[in-house]
């Protein structure tokens, strides 16, 4: 009785053992085709942050092809992007209370929909590669323009930048330019 026991906690232990080594390989490897980033933008008390994996345009088609025009896109590769924001703020005049989310898009030819969801998901999309997104969980939905640009970025960026009295959010890849434009809810009400 006791060796069948030893046995199989011993055969348990191996198989953790050969499951985290294959993660651990999965991991490694996907990170080497789409490496992870995380950019944080601070002004005064508010920070801003965005953990996400970037792909590369690798002389394919990006968006109206590897990233189809009207379905979700987990805005990056490997894990769900992350945004956090230790304020509240106004993405495009819509308020996002404080916290951490995880960040969607819907790209289309003229225009992206940018969509802040309270779940946190351990990778971007399922077994049958859809995204894991549930929308039940979206917090907040905006829709803002998209821009084509002259010369191709080879590699999908996400930064911050500032333009008069507000921060864009920026996404960048391949010929597409899109901006987000975010204010802190206290400076707004500050100066109203």
């Amino acid at each position: 009785m006791k060796k069948a026991i030893k046995r199989t906690f011993l055969g348990m232990f191996i198989l953790g053992g050969v499951i985290m080594l294959s993660y651990f390989i999965f991991k490694t490897n996907t990170k080497s085709f789409s490496p992870e980033d995380t950019v944080t933008f601070q002004q005064d008390e508010l920070i801003l942050e965005v953990f996400y994996n970037r792909p590369y345009k690798k002389e394919r088609q990006i968006f109206g092809g590897l990233v189809p025009y009207g379905e979700v896109w987990r805005t990056g590769a490997n894990e769900a992007t992350t945004f956090t924001t230790n304020k509240d703020i106004y993405v495009d005049g819509s308020l996002l209370p404080a916290g951490k989310y995880t960040l969607w898009t819907i790209p289309m030819e003229e225009s992206w929909k940018v969509i802040f969801n309270s779940e946190m998901y351990p990778w971007g999309i399922t077994a049958d590669e859809k995204p894991s997104r549930v929308p039940q969980y979206d917090v907040l939905t905006v829709e803002v323009p998209s821009k084509r640009i002259d010369e191709p970025v080879e590699q999908f960026t996400i930064d911050f930048t500032t333009a008069y009295d507000f921060i864009q959010m920026n996404f960048v890849w391949d010929r597409t330019l899109v901006r987000v434009p975010i204010k802190d809810v206290e400076k707004v009400e500050k100066f109203s």
